[in-house]
């Protein structure tokens, strides 16, 4: 992981429990392959050599919320709050997962990533 300098910043004054999310996260991507971290002003964006895979657009007291842009919409889950088709945008769903603990991380989740890493 390669993070922008101003990641320290951007995460200052968060909960323990919180960066304990963040870290396992950006961590469980890690295992897959190099992501790098790119800071945008309300929300950080990970991504693979191509393309940003998945956008962390709220750091949480006790919880970090996470969306999976894909091509088409994966109603069949467990784990995403929400979906939503990008307004203007034929060709992106947004899925929405918000993490509580480390344990939300789970198979099916960890599929979710795998096939944002991958989808081209």
């Amino acid at each position: 992981m390669e993070p922008d300098n101003d990641l320290s910043t951007f995460l200052s004054g968060k909960s323990e429990q919180t960066l304990l999310l963040f870290n396992h996260f950006i961590n469980e991507y890690q295992k897959f392959a190099p992501v790098t971290i790119h800071l945008a002003k309300t929300m950080i964006g990970i991504a693979n050599s191509h393309r940003r895979i998945a956008w962390i657009t709220q750091l949480g007291k006790n919880f970090i919320h996470v969306v999976f842009p894909f091509k088409q919409e994966y109603p069949d889950n467990l784990c995403f709050q929400k979906i939503a088709q990008v307004p203007g945008d034929s060709q992106q769903f947004n899925h929405h997962f918000r993490m509580y603990s480390v344990e939300d991380v789970n198979e099916e989740v960890l599929k979710f990533m795998r096939m944002a890493f991958e989808d081209k």
